[in-house]
């Protein structure tokens, strides 16, 4: 028999977790409810990561091991407190009404409807059209190691300190690195995928092992792809503090510059997450007062252009799930 449901007080509000004890995680036996309360530990921090943004829920009706469901549109039977983006998608001239985090309990809410991660877009409501984030995906190839992330991730900072841009790194919850910049909305999609591809140019540069070929299929399997297509329209990433849908409950967590070298991402789960956050606070809670303007980015990238280099290829897929 199923244990009966929890009522959790978060902030001003109260939420139900049905099925507290159905496992989520086999590695470790966490829970639903277990899931909800390491949501609760980090909640200003993931919330600092969500707000206002249109977020794609992955759901786990059954745990992480069962069933995935990507969903865009908010799941029925929400709260009326809980509010949404209505974001258009001209392929299908559709559109879904998306969940926009504003309060710890949106997120607690998402939980109970079995959202194990949560993938916001890099813009806000107030102007979906008009990323505020850039980010930057180190996605290794299959033979390609962590010690090379590494590698590529401080020529990346090197970069971004040149530009006089502040980055934020965070592990991504699977085998790379994320580092995000915050960035004046004054841009559209293409431009700021263009800036963030001249970005990836300059790194691919200075460091051997960065292979920007367009298919996957075509890279040199020990190489590390700096994801510039991360910055399209509808492309997202798991968010600061989202749990990664795996047995072992893995987190992508914030991490300082100085500890590049010795962090291992594997080490970051909803069992040890809560108290180095306890300890250090959220690493991210600068991020919105260090804002970069990409015109120099533009610039690169025009250079590149009349340098004869390739533009990006076109990457505009665009999915409409449940």
């Amino acid at each position: 028999m199923a244990a009966p449901a929890v009522e959790l007080e978060v902030g001003d509000r109260v939420v139900r977790i049905s099925n507290p004890d159905r496992v989520y995680f086999p590695a470790r036996g966490e829970t639903k409810l277990d899931l909800a309360q390491y949501y609760l530990s980090v909640s200003d921090g993931v919330v600092r990561a969500l707000r206002d943004r249109p977020c794609m829920l992955h759901r786990f009706p059954t745990g992480v091991t069962g069933e995935k469901v990507h969903q865009k549109r908010l799941p029925k039977g929400a709260p009326d407190w809980v509010q949404t983006v209505r974001i258009h998608f001209p392929r299908w001239n559709r559109t879904a009404d998306e969940l926009c985090v504003q309060h710890p309990a949106d997120v607690i809410w998402a939980v109970q409807m079995s959202t194990v991660e949560f993938h916001p877009w890099n813009s806000r409501r107030a102007d979906t059209e008009k990323p505020d984030e850039w980010r930057i995906d180190l996605d290794p190839m299959p033979e390609a190691t962590y010690a090379d992330v590494r590698r590529v991730a401080h020529v990346a900072h090197e970069v971004l300190d040149e530009l006089g841009a502040t980055g934020w790194p965070k592990t991504s919850g699977g085998k790379g690195m994320h580092i995000y910049v915050r960035i004046a909305p004054d841009h559209g999609f293409a431009d700021v995928r263009r800036a963030a591809h001249a970005f990836a140019r300059e790194v691919a540069r200075r460091c051997d092992i960065v292979d920007l070929t367009w298919w996957r299929k075509d890279r040199d399997p020990k190489s590390i792809f700096v994801d510039y297509n991360q910055n399209t329209r509808d492309h997202t990433i798991r968010c600061a503090y989202s749990v990664n849908g795996v047995p072992e409950a893995v987190v992508s967590t914030p991490i300082r510059w100085e500890e590049i070298d010795d962090a291992e991402p594997r080490d970051f789960t909803i069992a040890t997450v809560p108290a180095r956050y306890a300890e250090l606070g959220d690493l991210h809670e600068g991020i919105d007062d260090a804002v970069f303007l990409i015109d120099e980015l533009l610039e690169w990238a025009d250079r590149d252009a009349r340098d004869g280099e390739e533009p990006p290829g076109d990457d505009d897929a665009q999915d409409l799930d449940a």
